[in-house]
């Protein structure tokens, strides 16, 4: 399905059509975010919300120069609060073999970023008020959102962190049991904050009583996110890392997140190569995850720090896309890692695991000092041809985040694919020595790469572990546009 006038890609259809809503009413691409990213919040109610934190790529005319809007979660401890607790694992089976395991908990809180980003993000670029985009995220919190059949699986696989504590339980299990597919799930503290959160802005929620309740929740429980730490806490706006593909300039998530400059390093070598296939594809990823030592950790919060690191070398989540019919683009992945199990009570607010998170803390958990933002996988990226937008897109899924967005690159840009095409294509990933491989991957690829003596495990299914990518094509010719919702995560498209 293609068009002119503008479209939103995203995880699920109440999100897209809330924002495709406010591009029908004369919004821009990020009003239509901000309204698509309320929504999120009860539709795909486990990966997002007021207690997460993200980026929003910003792309287009009347935006000026590109832009990174960060507000992602934030180291706490500025309260000078001891931890008293520990992290708690938890193991999330993403098929019946072995476990991944996240850790949560109060000593799992950060800074919660979502509610001061998306305002931020109107007030610099926004063509409309907050009052206005709210409306579809108030109903779909109070009325309810059914459950899909992958938001559904979602709620399966994250039980144990769902249904953590008491007020996990009743809005997620109210009758005893998990909520099923094709149920409803409401989240009537959501609609109220979301309400509040429309009248006064971020402010109750940094400096004010929400922002206090939450402070109390997590450090009565042994946690160190303080009132200081939230009414400390601000957007940033940083320069986006540039990086060259098959003749397009691609711009994406600068430090101290590390995934966009290691997705800018795997394709800036793929541009190197006249072929691009599997073997091509996990030989770079091995080579990204090789790069990401303690010294390029510690380096990531260095000033200048993604040039040096790529001329060296070339010598879980959910995303959102929107374009308008000028080309703008709003690029935006939040994240509220797998949560924390703590709903604070009357705030709408599930607190993010992002200290307990290990693809985030891969040299040990509590290492980063307060008041720093926590490093990131997440890549919102935009790709320019001339200048012009012809590719906005990213993804949710944790260290798969860079795997996922550079072969939907891949296919898009070198192999010629349309936007959904792309999407749809089998993937890999690697991690931990592994090579992951969805059906439909080359299978004389992958028996080189066995040859070689990489462990390869095949994946019976197309799985949400793969990655979210939620993008649009647009052909900066004639402005038609494409968009492509991920059905590995129950993928959903709308248009004017």
């Amino acid at each position: 399905m293609a068009g002119t006038r503008g479209c939103v890609a995203a995880g699920h259809p109440v999100t897209a059509a809330a924002g495709v809503d406010v591009l029908r009413e004369g919004g821009n691409a990020v009003d239509a975010a901000v309204a698509a990213v309320l929504a999120s919040f009860t539709a795909e109610s486990p990966l997002t919300g007021l207690g997460a934190g993200g980026y929003m790529l910003v792309h287009g005319p009347g935006a000026g120069d590109p832009v990174l809007l960060d507000f992602f979660v934030e180291v706490p401890g500025r309260g000078g609060v001891e931890r008293g607790a520990e992290l708690v694992a938890a193991h999330v089976y993403f098929t019946d073999e072995q476990p991944q395991v996240f850790h949560i908990g109060a000593a799992s809180c950060g800074v919660p970023g979502t509610p001061a980003g998306l305002e931020r993000a109107l007030e610099l670029f926004g063509s409309a008020p907050l009052s206005d985009l709210v409306g579809a995220g108030v109903r779909a919190a109070r009325d309810g959102v059914e459950l899909t059949a992958p938001q559904a699986y979602f709620l399966k696989i994250l039980e144990p962190i769902l249904c953590h504590a008491a007020e996990g339980k009743a809005i997620y299990a109210p009758e005893g049991r998990l909520l099923r597919e094709g149920e409803t799930f409401r989240f009537p503290d959501l609609a109220d904050a979301l309400e509040l959160y429309a009248a006064e802005g971020c402010e109750p929620f940094y400096s004010g009583d929400i922002g206090r309740a939450i402070a109390d929740w997590v450090t009565d429980r042994g946690g160190t996110l303080t009132f200081a730490d939230l009414d400390a806490y601000a957007t940033i706006s940083r320069e986006p890392v540039r990086a060259a593909f098959r003749g397009r300039e691609l711009l994406t998530n600068p430090p101290p997140s590390s995934g966009g400059v290691l997705l800018a390093l795997a394709l800036s070598l793929l541009d190197r190569m006249p072929e691009i296939g599997v073997e091509e594809i996990v030989r770079t990823m091995i080579t990204a995850q090789e790069a990401r030592t303690e010294e390029f950790l510690d380096g990531l919060y260095e000033e200048g720090f993604a040039p040096r690191f790529l001329a060296d070398r070339l010598g879980s989540t959910t995303h959102i896309t929107a374009v308008d019919g000028d080309g703008r683009c709003a690029s935006v992945t939040c994240s509220n890692g797998t949560g924390s199990g703590l709903i604070v009570p009357g705030t709408g607010v599930h607190v993010n695991n992002m200290l307990g998170e290990q693809d985030l803390n891969p040299l040990g958990f509590h290492r980063l000092p307060a008041g720093v933002r926590m490093p990131s996988m997440m890549s919102p990226t935009v790709a320019l041809h001339g200048g012009e937008l012809e590719v906005g897109l990213g993804s949710g899924g944790s260290n798969r985040i860079r795997s996922a967005i550079t072969q939907a690159l891949v296919g898009m840009l070198d192999r010629g694919l349309g936007a959904q095409d792309a999407v749809d294509a089998p993937r890999v990933h690697f991690e931990a020595g592994i090579v992951h491989a969805e059906p439909g991957v080359d299978s004389a690829a992958l028996a080189r790469l066995e040859g070689e003596g990489l462990e390869i495990a095949r994946w019976p299914d197309r799985n949400v572990f793969f990655g979210g990518v939620h993008g649009v094509h647009r052909d900066p010719g004639s402005g038609e546009l494409e968009a492509a919702g991920d059905p590995r995560r129950g993928g959903a498209v709308a248009w004017v």
